[in-house]
Protein backbone atom coordinates (compact mmCIF):
# COMPACT_ATOMS: atom_id res chain seq x y z
CA UNK A 1 0.00 0.00 0.00
CA UNK A 2 2.67 2.72 0.98
CA UNK A 3 5.45 1.76 -1.79
CA UNK A 4 2.09 2.55 -4.56
CA UNK A 5 0.75 5.62 -2.41
CA UNK A 6 3.20 8.28 -3.56
CA UNK A 7 2.22 8.23 -6.73
CA UNK A 8 -1.62 7.48 -6.12
CA UNK A 9 -1.66 10.70 -4.18
CA UNK A 10 1.19 12.95 -5.84
CA UNK A 11 -2.00 14.63 -8.36
CA UNK A 12 -3.86 15.85 -5.43
CA UNK A 13 -1.10 17.21 -3.10
CA UNK A 14 -0.61 21.12 -2.77
CA UNK A 15 2.47 21.96 -1.02
CA UNK A 16 3.52 25.31 -2.67
CA UNK A 17 -0.29 26.95 -3.16
CA UNK A 18 0.94 30.23 -5.23
CA UNK A 19 -0.35 28.82 -9.08
CA UNK A 20 -2.99 26.48 -7.21
CA UNK A 21 -6.45 26.69 -8.82
CA UNK A 22 -9.25 24.66 -7.45
CA UNK A 23 -10.34 24.51 -10.79
CA UNK A 24 -7.75 22.40 -11.86
CA UNK A 25 -9.30 19.10 -9.42
CA UNK A 26 -12.09 17.54 -10.86
CA UNK A 27 -14.36 16.62 -8.30
CA UNK A 28 -15.61 13.68 -10.25
CA UNK A 29 -12.15 12.53 -10.96
CA UNK A 30 -11.27 8.35 -10.11
CA UNK A 31 -7.27 8.66 -11.11
CA UNK A 32 -6.46 5.32 -12.13
CA UNK A 33 -9.16 3.63 -10.08
CA UNK A 34 -12.15 2.30 -13.02
CA UNK A 35 -14.47 0.42 -10.63
CA UNK A 36 -15.69 0.32 -6.63
CA UNK A 37 -14.55 -3.61 -6.08
CA UNK A 38 -11.22 -2.07 -6.93
CA UNK A 39 -11.28 0.83 -4.41
CA UNK A 40 -13.05 -1.41 -2.06
CA UNK A 41 -9.55 -4.00 -2.46
CA UNK A 42 -7.40 -1.69 -2.10
CA UNK A 43 -8.70 0.52 0.86
CA UNK A 44 -9.10 -3.10 3.02
CA UNK A 45 -5.44 -3.71 2.53
CA UNK A 46 -4.25 -0.38 3.74
CA UNK A 47 -6.43 -0.67 6.58
CA UNK A 48 -4.80 -3.76 7.50
CA UNK A 49 -1.20 -1.86 6.79
CA UNK A 50 -1.89 0.92 8.92
CA UNK A 51 -3.19 -1.14 11.66
CA UNK A 52 0.28 -2.25 12.12
CA UNK A 53 1.93 1.15 11.89
CA UNK A 54 -0.50 2.62 14.26
CA UNK A 55 0.82 -0.22 16.66
CA UNK A 56 4.34 0.90 15.99
CA UNK A 57 3.31 4.43 16.59
CA UNK A 58 1.88 4.39 19.71
CA UNK A 59 4.64 1.66 20.97
CA UNK A 60 7.75 4.43 19.84
CA UNK A 61 5.53 7.34 21.21
CA UNK A 62 7.98 9.79 19.34
CA UNK A 63 5.61 11.04 16.68
CA UNK A 64 1.83 12.10 16.56
CA UNK A 65 -0.37 12.55 13.36
CA UNK A 66 -2.69 15.14 12.85
CA UNK A 67 -5.53 14.89 10.13
CA UNK A 68 -7.44 17.77 8.96
CA UNK A 69 -10.93 17.68 6.95
CA UNK A 70 -12.63 20.39 5.56
CA UNK A 71 -15.22 20.35 3.02
CA UNK A 72 -18.75 21.54 2.12
CA UNK A 73 -22.02 19.95 3.15
CA UNK A 74 -22.29 16.18 2.22
CA UNK A 75 -19.12 16.39 0.59
CA UNK A 76 -18.76 12.63 2.72
CA UNK A 77 -16.41 13.48 5.87
CA UNK A 78 -17.93 11.61 8.32
CA UNK A 79 -18.20 8.42 6.21
CA UNK A 80 -14.07 8.85 5.19
CA UNK A 81 -13.20 9.00 8.94
CA UNK A 82 -15.45 6.31 9.50
CA UNK A 83 -14.50 4.27 6.78
CA UNK A 84 -10.81 4.56 7.08
CA UNK A 85 -10.20 4.72 10.25
CA UNK A 86 -12.20 1.74 10.86
CA UNK A 87 -9.80 -1.28 11.65
CA UNK A 88 -7.57 1.28 13.59
CA UNK A 89 -7.22 1.22 18.02
CA UNK A 90 -9.69 3.58 18.75
CA UNK A 91 -7.44 4.13 21.65
CA UNK A 92 -4.63 5.40 19.87
CA UNK A 93 -7.48 7.98 17.51
CA UNK A 94 -8.51 11.09 18.79
CA UNK A 95 -10.92 12.58 17.22
CA UNK A 96 -12.77 16.04 17.68
CA UNK A 97 -16.03 17.60 15.60
CA UNK A 98 -15.90 21.13 15.61
CA UNK A 99 -18.96 22.84 15.74
CA UNK A 100 -20.37 26.79 16.45
CA UNK A 101 -17.59 28.15 19.25
CA UNK A 102 -18.88 28.01 22.90
CA UNK A 103 -18.31 31.43 24.86
CA UNK A 104 -15.65 30.18 26.89
CA UNK A 105 -14.11 29.68 23.41
CA UNK A 106 -15.28 33.09 21.95
CA UNK A 107 -13.38 34.27 25.04
CA UNK A 108 -9.80 33.07 23.69
CA UNK A 109 -8.14 33.62 20.27
CA UNK A 110 -9.18 31.44 17.10
CA UNK A 111 -6.89 28.60 17.99
CA UNK A 112 -6.90 27.94 21.21
CA UNK A 113 -10.09 25.47 21.08
CA UNK A 114 -7.81 23.42 18.51
CA UNK A 115 -4.88 23.71 20.56
CA UNK A 116 -6.59 21.82 23.30
CA UNK A 117 -7.08 19.23 21.04
CA UNK A 118 -3.96 18.33 19.80
CA UNK A 119 -2.75 14.47 19.96
CA UNK A 120 -0.45 13.26 21.92
CA UNK A 121 3.06 11.53 21.12
CA UNK A 122 1.99 8.20 19.44
CA UNK A 123 -1.33 9.18 18.73
CA UNK A 124 -3.33 10.13 15.78
CA UNK A 125 -6.15 13.05 15.73
CA UNK A 126 -8.61 13.89 13.38
CA UNK A 127 -9.98 17.11 13.38
CA UNK A 128 -13.48 16.96 11.59
CA UNK A 129 -13.07 20.76 11.04
CA UNK A 130 -10.93 23.28 12.23
CA UNK A 131 -9.68 26.36 12.91
CA UNK A 132 -9.55 26.74 9.07
CA UNK A 133 -13.48 27.65 9.86
CA UNK A 134 -12.32 30.95 10.58
CA UNK A 135 -10.98 31.55 7.09
CA UNK A 136 -13.80 30.00 5.55
CA UNK A 137 -17.17 30.48 7.22
CA UNK A 138 -16.42 33.41 9.12
CA UNK A 139 -14.94 34.64 5.36
CA UNK A 140 -18.25 33.89 4.11
CA UNK A 141 -19.73 35.64 6.68
CA UNK A 142 -17.81 38.62 8.27
CA UNK A 143 -20.65 39.14 10.95
CA UNK A 144 -19.26 36.63 12.93
CA UNK A 145 -16.41 38.92 13.92
CA UNK A 146 -18.89 40.47 15.37
CA UNK A 147 -19.06 37.27 18.08
CA UNK A 148 -15.50 37.26 18.76
CA UNK A 149 -14.57 40.26 20.61
CA UNK A 150 -11.74 41.26 18.81
CA UNK A 151 -11.14 45.03 19.33
CA UNK A 152 -12.25 47.15 16.50
CA UNK A 153 -8.64 48.26 15.42
CA UNK A 154 -7.48 44.33 14.49
CA UNK A 155 -10.46 44.06 12.86
CA UNK A 156 -8.70 45.54 9.55
CA UNK A 157 -8.61 44.54 5.62
CA UNK A 158 -5.25 42.97 6.73
CA UNK A 159 -7.36 39.82 9.15
CA UNK A 160 -7.29 36.91 7.05
CA UNK A 161 -4.00 37.42 5.69
CA UNK A 162 -3.51 37.57 9.12
CA UNK A 163 -5.33 35.04 10.13
CA UNK A 164 -3.20 32.45 7.38
CA UNK A 165 -0.26 33.12 8.70
CA UNK A 166 -1.14 32.66 12.45
CA UNK A 167 -2.49 28.97 11.15
CA UNK A 168 0.89 28.41 8.95
CA UNK A 169 3.34 29.75 11.89
CA UNK A 170 0.92 27.18 14.32
CA UNK A 171 1.65 24.59 11.72
CA UNK A 172 5.13 24.93 11.36
CA UNK A 173 5.87 24.95 15.26
CA UNK A 174 3.80 21.72 15.46
CA UNK A 175 6.09 20.48 12.65
CA UNK A 176 8.90 21.32 14.56
CA UNK A 177 7.86 19.19 17.52
CA UNK A 178 6.93 15.89 16.21
CA UNK A 179 3.71 16.27 14.46
CA UNK A 180 3.22 14.87 11.01
CA UNK A 181 -0.12 17.46 9.46
CA UNK A 182 -1.63 16.16 6.56
CA UNK A 183 -4.92 18.39 5.34
CA UNK A 184 -7.37 17.48 3.22
CA UNK A 185 -10.37 19.27 1.50
CA UNK A 186 -12.88 17.21 0.10
CA UNK A 187 -13.97 18.41 -2.90
CA UNK A 188 -17.79 17.97 -3.59
CA UNK A 189 -19.45 19.49 -7.11
CA UNK A 190 -22.41 21.47 -6.62
CA UNK A 191 -24.46 19.28 -8.61
CA UNK A 192 -23.09 16.29 -6.63
CA UNK A 193 -24.08 18.09 -3.11
CA UNK A 194 -27.61 18.64 -4.47
CA UNK A 195 -27.86 14.81 -5.52
CA UNK A 196 -27.23 14.00 -1.83
CA UNK A 197 -29.35 17.09 -0.04
CA UNK A 198 -32.36 15.28 -2.30
CA UNK A 199 -31.55 11.91 -0.87
CA UNK A 200 -31.54 12.77 2.63
CA UNK A 201 -34.67 14.54 2.09
CA UNK A 202 -36.41 11.62 0.52
CA UNK A 203 -35.03 8.69 3.03
CA UNK A 204 -36.51 8.48 6.08
CA UNK A 205 -33.50 7.10 7.60
CA UNK A 206 -31.33 9.79 6.29
CA UNK A 207 -33.97 12.84 7.30
CA UNK A 208 -31.79 13.66 10.64
CA UNK A 209 -28.94 14.57 8.84
CA UNK A 210 -30.68 16.97 6.41
CA UNK A 211 -30.62 20.91 8.11
CA UNK A 212 -32.12 23.41 6.32
CA UNK A 213 -29.14 26.02 7.29
CA UNK A 214 -27.37 23.41 4.08
CA UNK A 215 -29.69 24.95 1.60
CA UNK A 216 -29.16 28.29 2.50
CA UNK A 217 -25.08 27.79 2.82
CA UNK A 218 -25.71 26.52 -0.76
CA UNK A 219 -26.43 30.19 -1.74
CA UNK A 220 -22.82 31.01 -1.19
CA UNK A 221 -21.44 28.61 -3.22
CA UNK A 222 -19.04 30.87 -5.19
CA UNK A 223 -17.94 32.32 -2.23
CA UNK A 224 -17.21 28.86 -0.25
CA UNK A 225 -14.98 28.17 -3.20
CA UNK A 226 -13.04 31.42 -3.69
CA UNK A 227 -12.26 31.11 -0.10
CA UNK A 228 -11.30 27.43 -0.03
CA UNK A 229 -8.89 28.38 -2.70
CA UNK A 230 -7.36 31.52 -1.01
CA UNK A 231 -6.87 29.52 2.22
CA UNK A 232 -5.33 26.30 0.44
CA UNK A 233 -2.90 28.68 -1.96
CA UNK A 234 -1.65 30.88 1.52
CA UNK A 235 -1.17 27.67 4.01
CA UNK A 236 0.13 24.90 1.63
CA UNK A 237 3.55 23.84 2.26
CA UNK A 238 5.59 21.10 2.66
CA UNK A 239 5.05 20.47 6.31
CA UNK A 240 1.75 20.65 6.29
CA UNK A 241 0.14 19.78 2.89
CA UNK A 242 -3.46 20.10 1.36
CA UNK A 243 -4.46 17.60 -0.66
CA UNK A 244 -7.54 18.10 -2.57
CA UNK A 245 -9.58 15.27 -2.99
CA UNK A 246 -12.10 14.85 -5.33
CA UNK A 247 -15.42 13.39 -3.52
CA UNK A 248 -17.98 12.69 -6.28
CA UNK A 249 -17.50 9.47 -6.12
CA UNK A 250 -17.34 8.42 -2.01
CA UNK A 251 -15.33 4.81 -2.65
CA UNK A 252 -12.58 7.14 -4.04
CA UNK A 253 -12.04 9.37 -1.91
CA UNK A 254 -11.84 6.95 1.03
CA UNK A 255 -9.36 4.93 -0.94
CA UNK A 256 -7.33 8.75 -1.45
CA UNK A 257 -7.69 9.26 2.46
CA UNK A 258 -6.27 6.20 3.35
CA UNK A 259 -3.10 6.32 0.95
CA UNK A 260 -2.21 9.52 2.28
CA UNK A 261 -2.68 8.49 5.54
CA UNK A 262 -0.53 5.43 5.03
CA UNK A 263 2.22 7.81 2.81
CA UNK A 264 2.38 10.09 5.58
CA UNK A 265 2.80 6.55 8.67
CA UNK A 266 5.58 5.63 6.06
CA UNK A 267 7.54 8.89 6.04
CA UNK A 268 8.64 8.21 9.43
CA UNK A 269 9.85 4.62 9.31
CA UNK A 270 8.42 3.57 12.20
CA UNK A 271 9.79 0.37 14.29
CA UNK A 272 8.83 -1.22 17.90
CA UNK A 273 11.34 0.27 20.02
CA UNK A 274 14.62 -2.55 20.45
CA UNK A 275 14.90 -3.99 23.82
CA UNK A 276 18.01 -3.21 25.53
CA UNK A 277 20.12 -6.39 27.60
CA UNK A 278 19.15 -5.65 30.84
CA UNK A 279 15.16 -5.45 29.57
CA UNK A 280 15.94 -8.76 27.74
CA UNK A 281 17.44 -10.39 30.97
CA UNK A 282 14.43 -9.06 32.95
CA UNK A 283 12.12 -10.57 30.26
CA UNK A 284 14.08 -14.07 30.72
CA UNK A 285 14.04 -13.92 34.00
CA UNK A 286 9.98 -13.30 34.08
CA UNK A 287 9.22 -16.27 31.63
CA UNK A 288 10.94 -18.73 33.33
CA UNK A 289 9.39 -17.46 36.80
CA UNK A 290 5.86 -18.43 35.51
CA UNK A 291 6.97 -21.52 34.05
CA UNK A 292 8.11 -22.32 37.74
CA UNK A 293 4.72 -21.21 39.28
CA UNK A 294 1.39 -23.28 39.76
Amino acid sequence: MASLAEDFIAPYRVTDGKKFHLKSVDPADTGEVRSKKTARVWLERGIEWMTERQNMLYAQDRWSLLLVFQAMDAAGKDGAIRHVMSGLNPQGCQVFSFKAPSNEELDHDFLWRSMKCLPERGRIGIHNRSYYEEVLVARVHPEILDSQKLPNKLRTKQIWKQRYESISDFERHLARNGTVIRKFFLHVSRDEQKKRFMERLSQPEKNWKFSSADVRERGFWDKYMAAYEDAIRATATPDAPWFVIPADNKWFTRLMVAAVIANALDSLHLAYPKVSDAKRKELKAAKEELAASD
